[in-house]
Parts: structure tokens; C-alpha cells; sequence
């Protein structure tokens, strides 16, 4: 962990130099995520019928989190990657978001997830409340996406202007199962804030919020989120991140945060760069994806950034040397070849146990 925690400081460094704009999510995940039950918008959720990796395949499900954030359309432009580069096809689908996303891909129940690197490291080892202490070592890497900041925003008229301001107040954290759900409410303990959380996807938030329901939203997903430039489109908002101690306490106790600064020219109200914190995202397979295959799409994924720039801004951030970002999950081996034939030198923890030279 104290390796781990030099690595999320440096990338705090990095991270402003590789923008994103993200999760599930936002989605994120993000990215945006979904409700407990991991349904959004009148969409069922992931079908959970467990996939067989013998064969290279022809179609694949891919589990993004709730519509309204950027995980759903990150997952979208994926999907169009891979029909259109590999002709396989893709049916991309709304899940719970990271959280739900390591639970389905390690039980065999999609070909592809996307995860922020916090669900994901407590994901492998055990160590989040939400594992249980069950360790899903069966979850590998494939790429790298984008990163993705944790900021709030509340309608100006509501005279909330800072994470302070929220004491007392009913506070929309996204889905449970997400990064969102699951982190928003551990910022806000330990920051020792009393607030009502309700947990829901971006665009009922949003609903919600402008009905009055809820005093302020707090979202981690790719930037620009479409939700809030929805909302900023009707309303007068204020935005408002975690920095100071505030922010030296967060990232203490929970390492797998790094410093990040939203830029202001991100939405059409946000007049100063905004501080905050942020997670990494990255791609997911099961361990016995088939190894072409993932080496397939790990290296159209590369060839055609400018593609997936067109789908969303984050994928801005998806360079090569970005899968660096992480040195705690394991990767595929069709991962590993494509990255070593680019000359990127891995950390020695992502090999798996699979691994033969």
C-alpha cells in the first residue's frame, strides 16, 4: 500500500497533465452509475448468464453504469470500436457502475467492464466493505481511459457553495454499486459532515434537483458530465471540490485518490479551475478472455483514440503510457504483449500468475 500511495501522488502530478474528461463514469461511471438494483432509466440491467471464453467471440456485452453519465457513452464508442475494427458485435449495457462491474466481469457475466482504479484495487484484494473480504482475483486490465474527479454542484439559489455549506442537507450521491454510491458517502464521513444521502442515477438526480428534492448533487465521472451541463442550461449553479486539509484528509485515508483540478473552461459556469480529488479508470476482462482477442482490442483501442475523442473528450487521456496509471491490478496477457511490443516498460506487480514469458 505505501507503494501504492507514492504512485497515487505522483499521479496527481501526472493526472493534470493528462486530462480528462471523464467514470463509469461520469459514468462513470465513471462513471454514472445506477440504482442498488443496477437499473437505470427503464433499462434492465446486465443479464447475468455466465460467458464462455473457449472461442475468439462475435458478440460481447459490455457493462458501462446508468445513462446520463460517461460511462454509458464511453462504453457506447467502445462498442462501435469494436464492430467496426474487429466485426464483433456489442451490446452495451447499463450496470451498477465499478463496484457492479468487477462483480459481474469476475463471475463471468460480461466480456467487458469499465472500473475506476478504487472499486477496482479493493476489488482484487478483498479490502472494500462492499467485497466482504471476498477477493475477486479473477478481474485482469485491459486499457487505460480517463480520469475521473469527484466534485458537487447545488442550484446557486440554494446559497450551498461549499462541501461545508452541505451539513444537514439531503445530498444526491449517485447509484449504489458505483464510484459514486460507494466512495461519495465515505468523503462525507470522513469528513465528519452530517448529510441525508440519497442514492440514485445521474439523470434522476438531476430530475430531483431541479424539483427540489435534493440540495446538492455530488458525482464522480468523466468531465464534461452530461447531467450537469444540463442542469447548468435551465439553472444558475455553484460547483464546488475537496482541497486543503479537507482534501490531505480524504486522500490519507483512502490512497487510491489522487489531486486533481477540474479546468474552468469545463462547463459553461465554472469561472476558476476547480480542486478536488479523482480516480483512474481502465478497462476489465475476466482472466480467460481469450488472449487474441484481447490483444485485438487493446491495440484497436489504441489505433483509434481520435474515434473515440469523437464519442467523448475523456478518451483524451487514453495514451499508451496511461496504463501506467496502474501498478496494482493485474493485467491480461494480451494486454501485456500488446503493451510490450510498444515498448512500455510494466511495473512487475500487474503481471498475473498466468503470465508466461
Amino acid at each position: 500500500m505505501e507503494k501504492y500511495l507514492k504512485r497515487t501522488l505522483l499521479s496527481a502530478v501526472s493526472g493534470a497533465g493528462i486530462l480528462f474528461a471523464a467514470a463509469c463514469g461520469g459514468s462513470d461511471d465513471s462513471g454514472a452509475e445506477d440504482g442498488a438494483d443496477g437499473s437505470a432509466d427503464g433499462e434492465e440491467q446486465a443479464s447475468e448468464e455466465e460467458i464462455s471464453y473457449d472461442d475468439y467471440p462475435s458478440t460481447v456485452k459490455i457493462g458501462t453504469a446508468s445513462q446520463g453519465g460517461t460511462y454509458y457513452i464511453y462504453g457506447g464508442g467502445i462498442g462501435s470500436l469494436l464492430e467496426s475494427e474487429l466485426d464483433i458485435t456489442a451490446n452495451v449495457e447499463v450496470t451498477g457502475g465499478p463496484v457492479h462491474n468487477m462483480q459481474l466481469t469476475n463471475g463471468k457475466d460480461q466480456d467487458i467492464g469499465l472500473v475506476t482504479l478504487g472499486p477496482g484495487y479493493e476489488g482484487v484484494t478483498g479490502t472494500g466493505e462492499w467485497t466482504e473480504g471476498n477477493k475477486m482475483e479473477d478481474v485482469r486490465v485491459t486499457f487505460p481511459m480517463y480520469t475521473t474527479p469527484f466534485h458537487w454542484w447545488s442550484l446557486e439559489d440554494s446559497g450551498v457553495e461549499s462541501i461545508d455549506d452541505m451539513d444537514g442537507m439531503k445530498v444526491g450521491v449517485g447509484p449504489a454499486g458505483g464510484t459514486s454510491g460507494t466512495y461519495l458517502p465515505l468523503i462525507h464521513d470522513a469528513l465528519e459532515l452530517n448529510v441525508d444521502p440519497v442514492q440514485a442515477g445521474a439523470s434522476d438526480m438531476v430530475s430531483q434537483q431541479m424539483d427540489g428534492q435534493l440540495d446538492v448533487i455530488g458525482f464522480a465521472a468523466g468531465i464534461p458530465i452530461s447531467a450537469v451541463s444540463e442542469v447548468e442550461a435551465q439553472r444558475d449553479i455553484n460547483f464546488f471540490g475537496i482541497n486543503g486539509e479537507q482534501r490531505e484528509k480524504v486522500i490519507e485515508e483512502y490512497p487510491y485518490f489522487f489531486e486533481y483540478t477540474i479546468p474552468a473552461d469545463t462547463y459553461n459556469q465554472l469561472d476558476e479551475d476547480l480542486e478536488t480529488i479523482a480516480m483512474f479508470n481502465f478497462g476489465i476482462v475476466h482472466k480467460e478472455a481469450n488472449e487474441e482477442f484481447v490483444y485485438d482490442l487493446v491495440k484497436a483501442y489504441h489505433e483509434n483514440q481520435e474515434k473515440l475523442m469523437d464519442t467523448h473528450s475523456a478518451a483524451e487521456e487514453a495514451e499508451i503510457e496511461a496504463i501506467l496509471q496502474n501498478d496494482v491490478m493485474p493485467l491480461h496477457p494480451g494486454a501485456i504483449k500488446f503493451y510490450e511490443e510498444e515498448g512500455i516498460d510494466l511495473p512487475e506487480d500487474v503481471y498475473p500468475s498466468e503470465w508466461e514469458e
